[in-house]
C-alpha cells in the first residue's frame, strides 16, 4: 500500500503565523520555516514576540476561526484520499489546526502541542519527537508502506528525502535551488500528476 504524506501549512492551508502578522501588523511574525530552517530559532522569535507584546492562544485562535483551506485543496484531498492512505505531516499544533483539518474533512494529522498557562500565555511547545516528519515517514516504512511526501519548506526536506518519492510544492526559489533533487510543482493539476508519476501502481485522474 502506498501512503501520501503532506505538510499543512502552505500545501492545504494558509501559512497561520503569516496570517496572524496581517493582522497584528507585526512584520517579524511573517518568518516561517521558508525562511528559517531552524525550527526551534524559529519558534523562540515567535513565542519572544508574542510574550512582548501580551498576545494569548485565544487571540491567534480568533485568527485561525476566519481561514479557509487554499483554493483547491479540499478537491485536492478528496482526490488524494481515493487514490491513497493520507497522513498530514506538520510543525503546526493541535491547538491551531482543529477548524481546518475540519474544512479538509479530518485527514489523520500528527504534530505538535503548545504549552498554555492558566491566563492563556503561550509559554513553550512541546515537539512529538526530533526530526518527526522523517521519523513518522521511516515508521510508515517500517510497516511495509511505500511513502510518497509533498511539501513546501526547508522543514519538510528530510520528509522528501526519507520517503520513496518526495515532491516541493509551491515552494520558494531558495528551497527549489538548495534541492534540486525533488521535482517542483506549482498548482494542484501538477501536483496530482506528480504523484501518480511517484506511485508504483496505475493510476489515472
Amino acid at each position: 500500500m502506498e501512503l501520501a504524506c503532506l505538510d499543512l501549512e502552505g500545501v492545504l492551508i494558509p501559512e497561520i503565523w503569516i496570517a496572524f502578522a496581517e493582522e497584528t501588523g507585526i512584520d517579524a511574525l511573517k518568518a516561517t520555516t521558508r525562511d528559517i530552517p531552524d525550527y526551534d530559532e524559529l519558534m523562540q522569535q515567535r513565542l519572544r514576540i508574542l510574550d512582548e507584546q501580551g498576545f494569548t492562544l485565544t487571540q491567534i485562535q480568533d485568527t485561525i476561526s476566519r481561514l479557509k483551506p487554499l483554493e483547491g485543496a479540499v478537491e485536492f484531498v478528496d482526490w488524494l484520499r481515493e487514490r491513497f492512505q493520507l497522513v498530514i505531516l506538520s510543525d503546526t499544533f493541535y491547538e491551531f489546526a482543529q477548524p481546518l483539518m475540519r474544512q479538509l474533512g479530518f485527514p489523520a494529522l500528527l504534530c505538535h502541542k503548545l504549552n498554555v498557562d492558566d491566563t492563556g500565555r503561550i509559554t513553550g511547545y512541546t515537539l512529538r519527537q526530533r526530526d518527526p516528519k522523517r521519523q513518522s515517514v521511516r515508521a510508515f516504512q517500517l510497516l511495509n508502506y511505500r511513502v510518497i511526501a509533498a511539501g513546501d519548506s526547508y522543514n519538510d526536506t528530510t520528509m522528501l528525502t526519507q520517503a520513496e518519492a518526495g515532491i516541493l510544492f509551491h515552494a520558494p526559489e531558495n528551497v527549489i535551488r538548495e534541492f534540486p533533487q525533488f521535482p517542483a510543482v506549482h498548482n494542484y493539476g501538477d501536483l496530482k500528476k506528480a504523484f501518480l508519476a511517484a506511485s508504483n501502481r496505475e493510476l489515472t485522474l
